[in-house]
């Protein structure tokens, strides 16, 4: 039994009549009754009682109508899908983050991807820039927003932002009432620093910037999280550095100054393998772009 037997059984149950339904299906009449006569041979029922004047269904027939129609219908939500999830529009992405990048515009690239993509799931995983790039490379996440980015031949990474460092220091700190602070001045004090077990990472900028200002870090703590980070700030263990969009919040016990000109930057960058098949990501990462591109004109104006 194929769709189109059940196709043709339809037609002749709602018209009843064999020449309108050949004419609602496009075909000559002789063609149609040897199909319906085959549907009957091959479920061994017969559905329709023909004669001269009347075309009616039995009630096997009538049973039969409801379940095709049913069939045909899932038939066809499954050859939507199908398309849907093959055009990008439906389906699931797998999407890894560090926490500094909610700070920034990934919650406005969020917003208009659930805009722009209703009936895709958006899985969100917040992980260490580390854990990112082996979740890209083993397939379990397929787009990773990391500071400042990866570096790697089957690794695309784009930079979608970028912004001023600022230091943190604890409210107690001898610098706490400068209106600026130069790196070099905070040498020798203990450094709260990000784990630097990829290279590039935000603690390896850290580290790089100190040791071109002059001096090697005096690292104390090593935190995973930018929130991590400001609690042990917070908590007068050391002092670290942190892209400003991190002052939005309010630390209790922690004060953000400005660096002195040349003021160092960090980027977030958005990363994904080269080879992903998904076809839902080329439009998450068009709809990044736009939101990305759009926030940098306004901080131009």
């Amino acid at each position: 039994m194929e769709l189109r037997h059940l196709r043709y059984f339809i037609a002749v149950a709602e018209e009843l009549h064999f020449g309108r339904a050949a004419e609602r299906l496009h075909i000559a009449q002789p063609p149609l009754s040897r199909q319906i006569m085959q549907l009957e041979q091959e479920i061994k029922v017969h559905l329709i009682e023909r004669t001269k004047r009347n075309v009616s269904l039995t009630p096997a027939g009538s049973a039969f109508l409801e379940k095709a129609r049913q069939v045909l219908t899932m038939a066809n939500d499954a050859i939507l899908s199908a398309q849907r999830v093959d055009a990008g529009h439906e389906g699931s992405l797998t999407i890894a983050f560090v926490g500094s990048a909610m700070f920034t515009i990934m919650p406005e690239i969020l917003r208009e991807a659930r805009a722009r993509m209703p009936d895709v799931e958006l899985l969100l995983h917040e992980m260490s820039t580390g854990r990112q790039v082996t979740a890209l490379h083993d397939g379990s996440t397929q787009v990773a927003f990391v500071r400042p980015g990866v570096i790697h031949p089957s690794i695309a990474s784009e930079v979608i932002s970028r912004e001023d460092l600022m230091v943190a220091l604890p409210d107690t700190h001898r610098l706490a009432g400068a209106e600026e602070i130069a790196l070099d001045e905070l040498a020798g004090d203990p450094f709260i620093l990000f784990s630097r077990e990829v290279q590039p990472s935000f603690g390896h900028q850290i580290f790089s910037l100190c040791v071109a200002a002059g001096f090697t870090p005096l690292v104390v703590q090593d935190a995973l999280e930018m929130q991590t980070a400001l609690g042990l700030v917070a908590g007068d263990l050391g002092v670290t550095l942190v892209p400003e969009s991190t002052k939005r919040i309010a630390w209790p016990n922690v004060v953000f100054k400005p660096m002195r000109h040349p003021v160092p930057q960090t980027s977030l960058s958005m990363a994904y393998r080269r080879d992903d098949p998904s076809p839902i990501l080329p439009r998450f990462l068009k709809i990044a772009r736009m939101v990305a591109e759009q926030a940098a004109e306004k901080s131009v104006s």
